[in-house]
């Protein structure tokens, strides 16, 4: 299947609580606050979040006043094409001297280990090479799990002992990057939200020793999320963002059950484009985010 395929199946779930409801309300009315109402409570349903439903709410109101939605047949096409100029695409910043650094981060469980492989074999298809930090020291799991994906890749992999300092392999995995010539390092982090103070200090760390050995490192702070949790994800989102800058998001689990209309929230609250989107099980199934596949995916 294509991305627009993939995507229409992974957000099956969504669609029919957002597109497919919405379709059946506005057959044949025209425009008026009963309709908007039950347009707002259809978004909320569907995930997409109190503040940005209301926001859009907002736009369609201000649309109706001016004449340019009068219909209800006229609701769908405006919220696509205003959703979609909301999700504006976001691309990897590679740094201008190799190599680039990207920092991933995420709770466990939320796909975060095979989200790395996935991205690591799309630069390697690209022709990057690729440096892997097993910086999740706390789950000898994790660990295990980069390794056998790094050996099936026949990437580098840095690594020490479970409980070592994550700080400690971060700036390992740094200089075999530098020595090697990498194009691209990718560094793991522990995926414990435990305390929001303990988060801080532990990404910072990394943050800054990662800077020490390669100037402007991090370039790229991608926070991992699983598409099946819907607003939970939006409070991941959020938290993680105060903890350490975060520049773009790996939509991971957008393969059947997800709940998309979280990404709408994330984007419009917290202005984090994503950047992939994991549309399966397999290695390759990690693609660019495109915001209009995603949308027209949304309301098909």
């Amino acid at each position: 299947m294509g991305l627009f395929d993939r995507l229409k199946e992974g957000l099956r779930k969504t669609r029919d609580a957002l597109g497919g409801a919405l379709v059946r309300i506005v057959k044949g009315r025209k425009l008026d606050e009963e309709l908007l109402e039950e347009i707002e409570e259809t978004l909320l349903r569907a995930d997409v979040g109190v503040a940005t439903s209301a926001r859009l709410i907002d736009e369609l109101r201000e649309a109706g006043k001016r004449g340019e939605v009068r219909e209800g047949e006229q609701v769908l096409p405006f919220l696509k094409s205003h959703l979609a100029e909301r999700l504006a695409a976001g691309r990897i910043v590679f740094a201008p001297e190799k190599p680039t650094v990207i920092l991933i981060v995420g709770v466990n469980g939320s796909g975060k280990t095979t989200s790395i492989a996935k991205l690591a074999g799309w630069l390697r298809e690209r022709g990057k090479t690729v440096v892997l930090g097993a910086g999740d020291t706390f789950r000898a799991a994790a660990v295990e799990q980069l390794t056998i994906w790094s050996k099936r890749l026949g990437i580098e992999i840095v690594k020490q002992d479970t409980g070592a300092d994550p700080a400690a392999v971060a700036f390992d995995a740094a200089d075999a990057a530098v020595s090697r010539g990498a194009d691209v390092l990718i560094v793991d982090t522990a995926g414990r939200l435990h305390t929001q103070e303990h988060l801080m200090r532990e990404l910072e760390k990394i943050r800054r020793v990662l800077g020490k050995r390669i100037p402007g490192a991090p370039h790229e702070t991608l926070l991992v999320l699983d598409a099946t949790t819907g607003q939970n994800a939006v409070q991941q989102a959020r938290r993680f963002h105060e903890a350490t800058p975060v520049t773009g998001i790996i939509l991971a689990k957008l393969d059947g059950t997800a709940r998309g209309g979280a990404v709408l929230s994330i984007k419009d609250e917290l202005d984090l484009p994503v950047k992939f989107v994991g549309v399966g099980e397999k290695l390759p199934d990690i693609e660019v985010f495109d915001p209009v596949a995603y949308v027209e995916a949304l309301f098909s």
